[in-house]
């Protein structure tokens, strides 16, 4: 292999010098044109895999969440029948957004209701919601009221209620 090369730079220097700058310059530019195409297949090639390896990273975090989610539904769709509910399960109605549940405790052994119970059923460390607390604090602050709305009769007349619209409608 050596004599093959000896003889192909004895036949490149018998080239007038500007042919050879001129070969010279094809030959790097070629170079410089394989190195580029290879440093941008393995680029290619390294983002393909940071790619797939953080598809599996949020498919795994969704994966848990979900779970997380059932579960939570779950539990909150049994919560009434496990110990230290707060009242009786047949004295509670689903809701489900904001609250998870209102009790009326007695209700269902026909005993006066002498309470009324906003019921939020949360499972392993999730929190409150912004709307949660904030329905909390309205609870604790008295701020709740009964309307008893009726809806507009047949004959065209207005519909009524026992309270004043809220300042907010």
């Amino acid at each position: 292999m050596s004599a093959f090369i000896r003889s192909a730079y004895t036949a490149f220097l018998s080239f007038p010098p500007a042919a050879q700058a001129f070969f010279l310059f094809i030959l790097s530019v070629l170079l410089l044109a394989a190195v580029f195409l290879i440093g941008k297949q393995e680029g290619k090639r390294s983002e393909r895999r940071v790619n797939d390896e953080e598809i599996r990273r949020i498919r795994s975090d969704a994966v848990k969440r979900s779970r997380a989610v059932l579960g939570g539904q779950m539990v909150e769709q049994v919560a009434p029948f496990l110990p230290g509910f707060p009242c009786n399960p047949a004295d509670v109605r689903f809701v489900g957004k904001p609250v998870d549940f209102i009790g009326f405790p007695g209700a269902a052994e026909g005993a006066p209701v002498r309470e009324i119970l906003f019921i939020e059923v949360k499972s392993g460390t999730s929190a409150l919601s912004r709307r949660e607390r904030e329905i909390k604090e309205a609870v604790s602050a008295g701020r709740v009221r009964y309307v008893e709305y009726r809806e507009p009769d047949s004959s065209g007349g207005a519909a009524t209620s026992s309270a004043a619209v809220s300042p907010e409608r």
